[in-house]
């Protein structure tokens, strides 16, 4: 590694927590948009939604889901507490116990015939119990929050126990494209526009046991090459590709065990690269909690100087802009690429372990968060990566990962000089958003990420889904929502953060306020 990567590096790290208003001194000397082409695609994005909403009809069945039962109102909350107890909770007692509290607490008839979607208006317990599109009696369907009480009262909460987890099963085949590889690139064809691409990501994080382990291995190789098989002849761009959790190959994946992590866990990893090199197709380095970002930029070092991996461009890694650090990972991706003569797939993300984040930072006492505490905050620091790997094209090959109008329109604007560049969706939602944006521009690419597993597999990955885009302020939850003005929906993230540092200069201390207020926050959300 030369200095200055060896500098990156250190700098990386020393950046982990650094104090939110030094961040955010940053990313406003360094916004390049005027603000003529900030509102330019302000405006933009407001048509983008105005289109979209006069379409709602043809949106996803998970779009009305997260509508209806956000966490902006007691039953989504409700539905997510339930959906966890079936993960966390250990014994079968308490979990009904939970169940009954939160069916108890829940007014479900308020909810009666309010979303435009079928699937929600014909009841969830419906489908809860049965797993299939029913007709409801009236008395059900008029009296809904008695009638909820009811069924738990005559049949037991083992009984809605396992309704519930055929409800997590029903919503889980919204959010998961196949059981397996095959039935994926098969669904994968009939439900979507030709040409769409795909980032399959096999379900299963955290192995626990080195048989585990062992088991997620045997699965990447089998879907690499049945994805390599689906995509002879292709480019490495045009093809189909694979995103890789480290945390599945490996028990011990944490910086403590580094050395073994180094000795055991790369191995399989570079062979599991050497086999989509020979597949010609692009293989992810998935995004995971922060305290793990410095071990897989080593993996990720050692993957792109292996001489074996030469002469191929699949080679990727995923970048999560609501890590304070996340522009300086940005420069260290671009310097690593003109130092090994490499170029890389870098697939940029917002983030989808905040809450988590935020709770590990409180439990260990951490001098400050890893991430923002402010979504405009994620959002200008997004903008910041987006603009530093679209000028290195040379060694960069970006892939923007969002369901947000505002931010596709500043994609939109950043390229309007033909780089090359793809928009990612995940599969199950965003469809009609990136519909309208490959009919008005049909050169366009859309890459879909697609998990593919088994439903002992769905759980943890459903939950993080619905706990990300079921939030009140989640642009997801809020996006066909005619009640919400796309103005307001849409609101410049620079201006904001210019707002921010303003009341920080004048208020002193506003974010530190803001930042003890996250725990309140957190707790409202799960009461």
């Amino acid at each position: 590694m030369n200095n200055s990567l060896s500098d990156l590096r250190t700098s990386i790290r020393r950046a982990t927590c650094t104090d939110e208003k030094t961040v955010l001194a940053t990313l406003m000397a360094t916004s390049s948009l005027s603000a003529e082409r900030r509102e330019r695609l302000r405006g933009q994005a407001v048509d983008l939604v105005e289109r979209c909403r006069r379409k709602s009809h043809k949106a996803g069945t998970l779009d009305a889901f997260l509508q209806e039962f956000g966490l902006s109102n007691k039953e989504g909350i409700a539905l997510m507490c339930l959906a966890e107890a079936l993960l966390r909770v250990p014994d079968e007692e308490t979990a009904d116990r939970l169940i009954a509290e939160k069916i108890q607490s829940g007014d479900w008839g308020a909810h009666k015939g309010k979303s435009w979607s079928r699937f929600v208006n014909a009841s969830v317990w419906g489908l809860m119990l049965t797993g299939n599109m029913v007709r409801l009696e009236s008395d059900i369907t008029d009296e809904t929050t008695s009638w909820m009480r009811r069924l738990v009262s005559s049949l037991g909460e083992p009984v809605v126990r396992q309704a519930v987890l055929q409800a997590m099963r029903i919503m889980g085949g919204q959010y998961v494209l196949g059981r397996t590889i095959a039935e994926g690139l098969k669904k994968g064809r009939a439900s979507n526009r030709r040409g769409t691409r795909f980032s399959f990501d096999m379900l299963g994080e955290g192995a626990r046991t080195e048989a585990a382990a062992r088991r997620y291995f045997q699965g990447y190789v089998s879907a690499i090459e049945a994805i390599a098989a689906d995509g002879k002849g292709l480019s490495v761009i045009d093809a189909n590709g694979i995103s890789l959790k480290l945390s599945a190959l490996h028990p011990r994946y944490e910086y403590r065990q580094k050395r073994r992590v180094m000795a055991e866990l790369l191995p399989r990893v570079q062979q599991l690269a050497l086999m989509a090199k020979r597949g010609g197709m692009g293989f992810s380095i998935d995004a995971e909690e922060c305290d793990r970002l410095d071990l897989s930029l080593d993996i990720f070092d050692a993957l792109a100087r292996d001489p074996q991996l030469a002469d191929w461009d699949g080679l990727g890694f995923v970048l999560q802009a609501y890590q304070k650090r996340a522009w300086q990972v940005a420069d260290w991706l671009v310097a690593l690429g003109r130092d090994s003569g490499r170029r890389f797939m870098v697939r940029l993300v917002k983030g989808a372990y905040w809450d988590g984040e935020i709770k590990h930072a409180q439990e260990h006492g951490l001098a400050d968060y890893p991430v923002f505490t402010r979504k405009c905050h994620s959002d200008v620091s997004y903008q910041l990566c987006a603009e530093r790997l679209l000028a290195a094209q040379d060694v960069i090959y970006p892939q923007f990962a969002t369901h947000n109008a505002h931010t596709v329109a500043l994609v939109l604007e950043l390229t309007r000089g033909g780089e090359q560049f793809e928009f990612q969706r995940l599969h199950g939602m965003g469809h009609l958003l990136f519909d309208e944006v490959q009919d008005s521009n049909p050169d366009i690419a859309v890459r879909v990420y697609a998990p593919v597993g088994n439903h002992k597999d769905l759980l943890p990955y459903l939950v993080r889904r619905l706990l990300e885009n079921g939030a009140n302020s989640s642009f997801v939850n809020r996006f066909l929502d005619a009640r919400v003005a796309p103005e307001d929906l849409l609101r410049d993230p620079v201006e904001r953060l210019w707002r921010d540092a303003k009341l920080l200069e004048i208020g002193g201390g506003t974010l530190e306020s803001h930042q003890k207020n996250i725990t309140k926050d957190l707790m409202a959300r799960y009461a």
